[in-house]
């Protein structure tokens, strides 16, 4: 076993989306290369998707998709699911699992794990929303901006449903708004350049 202190700080793409989501993941994978060093977590606050993403995305990346489980090791060139009814934090590298804090009405899972990445993870990261109902991610965003982190939202045109990269545009804390094939450009821009 390696011993993964020292692994830390790679980078880390956390991207939020719910509805109309899947179209976005898939355009955005698609465009990214596998092998950039980098964690790609997928937050899908859509209960009823959530569980099949780990079995369709194989088909759009290189990178090996897991879905989340407790205490699994934060690890780059990897594809992590959110499973659905929980909600997801980070601490020590290693992936940690609660279950959901709002089990009703709009879940805030997004919020919650962007939150965590901002108090607990030293690498560079980058917060990404995309389609979905709601405006779950939106009020971590400035804190992922805080920490040196970039954040990304989905162009409105090009989303089946704008309203969650509308709200993450709405804090004023948003550094890009592009499609999601620019999106993955601009990703690998930034990881290949350093921190702006």
């Amino acid at each position: 076993m390696h011993d993964h202190n020292g692994e830390k700080n790679f980078p880390i793409i956390c991207v939020g989306g719910s509805a109309g989501g899947l179209d976005a993941y898939i355009r955005l994978l698609r465009q990214l290369p596998a092998d950039m060093g980098v964690a790609i977590v997928i937050v899908n606050h859509l209960r009823i998707v959530a569980t099949q993403l780990h079995e369709i995305l194989p088909r759009y990346t290189e990178m090996p998709v897991e879905l989340i489980t407790e205490g699994l090791i934060l690890r780059p060139n990897r594809v992590f699911i959110i499973p659905e009814q929980h909600d997801l934090h980070v601490l020590s590298g290693l992936f940690r699992l609660k279950p959901i804090s709002k089990p009703r009405g709009w879940p805030d899972v997004i919020t919650i794990f962007l939150r965590s990445l901002a108090a607990h993870w030293g690498g560079k990261l980058i917060a990404v929303i995309v389609s979905g109902y709601d405006g779950d991610g939106a009020d971590a965003l400035c804190e992922i901006r805080e920490v040196g982190g970039t954040t990304i939202a989905q162009t409105l045109d090009t989303a089946k449903q704008p309203d969650m990269p509308e709200s993450a545009i709405k804090s004023g804390c948003i550094d890009f708004i592009l499609s999601p094939e620019d999106i993955a450009k601009e990703i690998v821009r930034l990881i290949r350049t350093g921190p702006k």
